[in-house]
């Protein structure tokens, strides 16, 4: 496992798999009203063209390699309660709930309407922001996500993971245990996600950064929409914001992943402006097939001003 400190100690190894050159990059973090922080990483020197969300029990270093692929100046956010961003006491992890604070950082962080990337329930947050701020999306990429899918398939496998012990002796085990539920790609891939998504507690223990660990069987329990005032993260709000969303939305359908054909097709239908592109990749696409998800996000970039 790694010993350097350094959130950015894997950039250089990264870029040169890519024969890419390492971008500037500093992390953000913003105060907000109530009290709480959001954080975020910038690549490039530029103004932000493109502003990724990751899934839910990541942040936003799952995405650096597909950010090194694309080279193009990006804000990569970390949703409420992973990363460092702050964790909500009312433990409300809801798309609509996470894009007001996807809305705060855009407001401070970007100069333009953003090519908004989401896997996941970063992408169901996407759409919750394209449809309330459509200011900030010039366009929207979903991957491997729709308020529809099954959550007896992919995301009861997430709740296996998530319903065993929160803290662990060393951080090989939690990749042991990543591996063993074929979550992430090669080993050291996978131990750069451990080491990125986890900390040692002043006890020598090893534990999630995200509050989601301790959420997740909870959050993503049977598919139910919930209640108005209670939705769950899958509630059929997320098709009542794609169908608000004026900008143009692009579903990655990951062929190993959680979105089958037919919730593809489910999507396509309900909203037929859209384009479908299916790849052959797990859930945590811009893991495990960063380079041709790069290249579907280059190819959708807003000119630039």
């Amino acid at each position: 496992m790694a010993t350097d400190i350094s959130e950015f100690s894997y950039l250089p190894a990264q870029a040169d798999s890519l024969s890419v050159p390492v971008p500037e990059v500093e992390r953000l973090v913003l105060p907000l009203p109530d009290g709480r922080r959001v954080s975020g990483l910038r690549y490039g020197a530029e103004p932000p063209r493109v502003t990724f969300l990751h899934g839910a029990g990541l942040n936003a270093h799952t995405w650096d390699t597909t950010v090194l692929a694309l080279g193009q100046p990006s804000l990569v956010i970390d949703l409420a309660g992973h990363g460092d961003s702050a964790w909500r006491d009312d433990l409300d992890y809801t798309p609509r709930t996470l894009a007001v604070d996807i809305a705060s950082a855009l407001d401070a962080w970007t100069d333009r309407a953003q090519l908004v990337v989401g896997q996941s329930l970063g992408g169901l947050t996407g759409a919750a922001l394209a449809a309330a701020r459509p200011d900030l999306v010039a366009a929207l990429v979903v991957v491997d996500i729709t308020p529809g899918i099954d959550t007896s398939a992919g995301p009861a496998a997430l709740r296996e993971f998530y319903a065993g012990p929160t803290d662990f002796a060393t951080r090989d085990e939690l990749v042991d245990r990543a591996m063993a539920f074929g979550f992430g790609g090669t080993r050291p891939d996978t131990e750069r996600g451990v080491f990125l998504n986890t900390r040692v507690r002043d006890d020598g223990r090893i534990e999630w950064k995200h509050h989601f660990a301790h959420l997740a069987a909870q959050a993503l329990d049977a598919h139910d929409p919930g209640e108005a005032t209670a939705p769950s993260v899958l509630s059929a709000a997320g098709w009542d914001d794609l169908a608000r969303t004026d900008a143009p939305v692009t579903l990655v359908r990951a062929e190993r992943g959680f979105v089958t054909a037919a919730d593809a097709d489910d999507f396509f239908r309900r909203l037929p402006r859209a384009t479908v592109i299916a790849l052959d990749a797990t859930h945590n696409v811009q893991e495990t097939a960063p380079r041709e998800l790069a290249g579907i996000v280059a190819d959708r970039l807003p000119p630039e001003l």
